[in-house]
């Protein structure tokens, strides 16, 4: 296991989540002061050679205040509005922060279309990768003002981890309300806090209580999720409290604050963890126990033999789960077959492929280096 003094003197390219709970407050709906202090650690970062995106929260918040809402919208619609009213406030505070120490910040409003879509994905990589090189801080929030259900992120945490492999960062670190992961809720006086994870096991996702902030949508449960998903990259992941901003300080100057979260150690490329973690599935394959067996313990490609049945609908080129004979989803993965293509070729070996279509793609349904074993 990566040691966590080990990630910290190895970390050389960050992202850092800010949640709600930390960036609201103030009169204006942001708490500038917090912002301030966050920004000159970073600025910190940054002049120690290190590249370093924010993903940031709170410009729902911010509208809030504007809007004179006292509670977070309900509606779609009206978050959407706060939105549109609280983040350009939001930016104009992070471009002045940064401005004090000579840096200017780059602002990157994504959907969930902008990552699925593997061409925007490459050009958002691109856009990154240029900020970096020009000196700038990517600023980064989810689009919330055009945002839809089946566009959206689930939360903020999860859109770092996305993030985390988009810039392929080598660390994730999750400013939070709380010092960390705790054993039980942290307003119990016996609750101790958790100061190194080697693997987020579903005893330590029991740990993490469901409650959400006020203003905003995630609690420890989407924050062990993301470090999952970090960690799966390859990626090391912090949970500390930003509520006290030296903390960011203190955790790269090698002092002992909040919840450690080891990598993999043997992290998925960029390409299968954008499989895993950012696609959609559009649709489920049956295999029987011997593909299950090749793709899970051979690493083989899944061939149309092993078929049994299929699910949902999905074209070629969509994302796909796999599961064994059980229902057991063992595989995700970018199919090169439609499904009503699928439907005529399940079962049969691959040479006989062309004489059921009248054409063959390959020889392969999913191909190994398209498929990622969960």
């Amino acid at each position: 296991m990566r040691t966590r003094q080990g990630s910290v003197d190895s970390a050389r390219r960050i992202v850092i989540k800010i949640g709600s709970a930390v960036v609201a407050g103030g009169t204006n709906g942001v708490n500038s002061r917090r912002v301030a202090a966050i920004s000159a650690h970073v600025a910190w970062l940054v002049g120690r050679g290190a590249n370093v995106a924010v993903v940031t929260s709170g410009a729902v918040a911010a509208g809030m205040k504007r809007l004179g809402l006292t509670e977070r919208p309900r509606t779609v619609e009206m978050k959407q509005a706060a939105a549109a009213v609280g983040q350009s406030a939001l930016m104009r505070i992070y471009e002045k922060s940064f401005a004090r120490h000579g840096l200017v910040v780059g602002q990157m409003l994504l959907t969930s279309a902008d990552l699925t879509d593997r061409r925007r994905y490459l050009n958002a990589r691109n856009t990154l990768n240029r900020l970096f090189e020009a000196g700038a801080v990517p600023i980064i929030n989810e689009n919330d003002t055009v945002s839809v259900e089946e566009l959206k992120f689930s939360d903020n945490d999860s859109l770092a981890a996305l993030v985390t492999n988009l810039a392929e960062a080598d660390t994730l670190v999750i400013l939070s309300d709380v010092d960390g992961l705790f054993d039980k809720d942290p307003g119990n006086p016996d609750a101790r806090l958790i100061t190194d994870v080697a693997r987020v096991t579903p005893e330590i996702e029991r740990m993490a209580a469901g409650s959400c902030s006020a203003l905003g949508t995630g609690g420890m449960a989407t924050k062990l999720q993301a470090a999952k998903k970090a960690g799966a990259k390859g990626a090391s992941c912090f949970i500390i409290n930003g509520k006290k901003p030296v903390n960011l300080r203190a955790l790269f100057d090698g002092q002992p604050v909040g919840t450690y979260f080891a990598p993999a150690s043997e992290g998925l490329t960029s390409k299968k963890h954008w499989i895993a973690f950012t696609m959609r599935p559009k649709g489920l394959v049956v295999v029987d126990a011997g593909a299950a067996r090749a793709l899970t313990e051979d690493g083989k490609s899944l061939l149309a033999s092993g078929i049994k049945a299929t699910e949902g609908k999905f074209g070629a080129g969509d994302a796909v789960e796999v599961a064994g004979p059980d229902g057991r989803v063992i595989a995700r993965g970018l199919i090169h077959y439609s499904k009503d293509e699928v439907e005529k070729i399940k079962g049969l070996n691959s040479a006989d492929i062309e004489a059921a279509l009248g054409y063959r793609y390959c020889d392969e349904v999913i191909h190994r280096d398209d498929l990622v074993v969960l």
